[in-house]
């Protein structure tokens, strides 16, 4: 074997490399240990008083508690997501901007709109922060028992039933869309703006059906509309006695809000893993759970494997019943 002894200034020059590339290594370990070094930004795509706005603003307080920095929440309302989203990517990816929004911002609106952004390519997936159930809720005057009559009757009379949403390519409307592929009933959309008055024109006998997220419990405690089932892959925590779709045999309609955070692409691992680390700490807490609640939601965690699963599964499911529905938003 053919060896060559180094010279006392080549082994130097080795040992100084060495030294510089440890100081870098402990340079970049203080800047993950020191993070967050300013105020942190949640960005939201809705206004106040939402779903999202709400869930985001639950989280601030307790990451600002956790983290030692302030974190804020700047409302960016518009094109479903879609503004908010577009202001992350082009973030500085040093971890104090973030995005909260429901997952259909990446898994429905880029087969919904024409738009320059991509999501699923140009942000980071951190966690799943929460979801929300969907419920077929119906007009009070409406005499059926159960969902199994009111699908019969829809398919005995198709185009006689209409359904309202909170408008088009929104949950609430794939759910609708997502539930007549699986029944085979056709029903007239109305859409509206926002789930409030959909909900609305069904409680005022003006629309026969929504699929509600949540906004609904107290007027089906005060039996001022009724609920027929659930549109999740369980039971809801909220009406236990209330089946679900699949229960009833209409399973594939199984269509949940769900919420998420997302960081500009290059944003230190430790930093996203530290965030999600802490998110999950968040939703444990009694506080959060109470206060989702009141939303009709609940604080139920995804880790990062577990999110990214959700989202692929959720765009081949969307992007799917988009294109053979024909919904476009432009």
């Amino acid at each position: 074997m053919f060896t060559r002894t180094l010279s006392p200034m080549r082994r130097r020059l080795i040992q100084s490399a060495a030294l510089a590339l440890c100081a870098l290594g402990a340079v970049g370990t203080a800047q993950a240990q020191a993070w967050p070094t300013k105020p942190i930004k949640i960005v939201v795509g809705f206004a106040p008083g939402g779903t999202t706005d709400v869930m985001a603003r639950v989280m601030a307080q307790s990451l600002s508690e956790a983290l030692g920095q302030p974190v804020v929440v700047d409302n960016k309302p518009g094109a479903s997501g879609n503004v908010a989203a577009a202001e992350v990517i082009r973030a500085p990816a040093d971890g104090h901007t973030f995005l909260v929004a429901p997952t259909s911002f990446e898994t429905a609106n880029p087969f919904l709109f024409k738009q320059t952004i991509a999501p699923a390519k140009d942000l980071t997936p951190i966690a799943g922060v929460g979801r929300s159930q969907m419920y077929l809720v119906v007009k009070p005057q409406s005499t059926f028992k159960d969902a199994k009559e009111f699908v019969a009757y829809a398919r005995a009379n198709p185009g006689k039933l209409s359904y309202s949403s909170a408008g088009p390519g929104t949950p609430p409307h794939l759910a609708g869309e997502l539930f007549k592929k699986v029944t085979g009933v056709f029903a007239t959309h109305i859409p509206y703006r926002g789930a409030a008055p959909a909900l609305q024109d069904v409680m005022a006998n003006q629309a026969d059906y929504v699929f509600d997220p949540g906004i609904a419990f107290p007027h089906v405690r005060a039996g001022k509309v009724r609920m027929l089932a659930v549109a999740g892959a369980k039971r809801s925590s909220f009406f236990p006695d209330v089946p679900t779709l699949a229960e009833l045999g209409f399973k594939g309609a199984e269509l949940d809000i769900w919420f998420g955070m997302w960081a500009p692409n290059g944003t230190p691992a430790d930093v996203t893993a530290r965030m999600a680390r802490e998110i999950a700490k968040v939703l444990a807490l009694p506080a959060t759970k109470n206060r989702y609640e009141s939303l009709g939601a609940e604080p139920v965690g995804l880790d990062n494997a577990e999110f990214r699963a959700l989202l692929t599964e959720e765009t081949k499911l969307l992007s799917g019943l988009i294109q053979e529905a024909k919904i476009n938003i432009d």
